[in-house]
């Protein structure tokens, strides 16, 4: 293949990833939301203290940094495109530093 093929093709790639990142707020918030959804890790804490008898810690040590996929300070489905964003790119980059080194 020409390079010029293969061009085409990584734009194709690259348009397809970043309409997903832009629709994955769909599924991850808003879908979320509408079904109720909550991470089963959470509600297993929660079970398990409640059983126990104590209080679930309010606070974690380590949050992330995205927590939640959100921005602090953003709405949430914009936060969310921005922390899909920064995973596409943590990904790619080191792809393409590898790639140009071929």
């Amino acid at each position: 293949m020409s390079s010029g093929v293969l061009r085409l093709a990584s734009r194709r790639w690259l348009i397809l990833v970043l309409v997903l990142v832009v629709v994955s707020p769909l599924f991850g918030v808003i879908g979320a939301e509408i079904v109720g959804y909550h991470e089963p890790l959470d509600l297993a804490v929660e079970r398990a203290c409640e059983k126990l008898g104590i209080e679930p810690p309010d606070v974690s040590y380590w949050s992330g940094l995205l927590p939640d996929y959100t921005v602090p300070g953003l709405n949430d489905v914009v936060g969310y495109i921005i922390s899909g964003l920064v995973g596409v790119a943590i990904l790619l980059i080191p792809y393409a530093m590898v790639r140009r080194r071929k």
